[in-house]
């Protein structure tokens, strides 16, 4: 997909009517020359947005896939690193570029830890879940961090109604939920269920203060608002 070391056609089309682990098992292995990989431009700016807000000891990668944040956690956490993910595929490649880091398979729904982490991010994956299962998924984040701890992950600015990419975004989504009616087993993967202001509330309602700070390194749009927030939860 858009590079000659990417999935072709068939291969991403074979993951799309599979579930989503298996998936993305199937993508392991090509997943890092594709799009849907964070950046390392986003990567970077959310390192820097996050080095003033610590110090951070232990951190864990939530939906670490191929392990593109745990980059991240090194660059700001003192102590181990762990990163969990449900995909044997993309913890195999997470394992292979991070040797030393503590790589769990779990589900991100069924956390198996203890409160022992200080800082817990996660990139690129909450179109897996939606409102139900965010906020199962926010009270694990919460179970998972200690007193103080803080879950922080980056949310982009949402595109202009009748945008090129707002219609993209939209139909990419209808696209899934006729997927989603006449095929099973289902393929959970929306872009427009992540909404700043309802993920706010959830992420309250589970128990954690929150606070947002802009990305100033991937600067404004043109009213002034910033292209990207850091949407830092604080556990109480």
């Amino acid at each position: 997909m858009f590079t000659p070391q990417g999935p072709s056609l068939r291969e991403l089309t074979v993951q799309a009517l599979s579930s989503v682990e298996h998936g993305y098992d199937l993508l392991a292995s090509s997943f890092d020359a594709t799009p849907f990989r964070t950046s390392d431009r986003l990567l970077t700016a959310v390192t820097r947005t996050l080095e003033p807000l610590g110090p951070f000891d232990s951190g864990l990668d939530v939906c670490c896939g191929t392990g593109a944040g745990l980059g991240v956690l090194r660059s700001v956490c003192a102590g181990r690193v762990t990163g969990v993910d449900f995909s044997t595929g993309m913890l195999t490649r997470a394992r292979e570029a991070h040797p030393t880091a503590d790589l769990v398979r779990a589900d991100a729904l069924a956390l198996p830890f203890d409160p022992a982490f200080d800082l817990a991010v996660s990139f690129g994956a909450f179109g897996h879940f939606l409102p139900d299962a965010q906020r199962t998924l926010f009270a694990q984040v919460h179970a998972s961090l200690r007193p103080g701890g803080t879950f922080a992950f980056p949310v982009g600015a949402p595109p202009r109604v009748g945008s090129r990419l707002y219609w993209i975004l939209w139909g990419f989504d209808a696209a899934m939920r006729v997927r989603n009616t006449v095929w099973r087993p289902p393929f959970v993967m929306y872009y427009r269920t992540f909404r700043l202001a309802d993920v706010r509330r959830r992420l309250e309602d589970t128990g954690f203060d929150v606070s947002l700070t802009p990305v100033e390194t991937l600067g404004r749009r043109d009213d002034g608002s910033p292209n990207c927030r850091l949407v830092v939860a604080r556990k109480k």
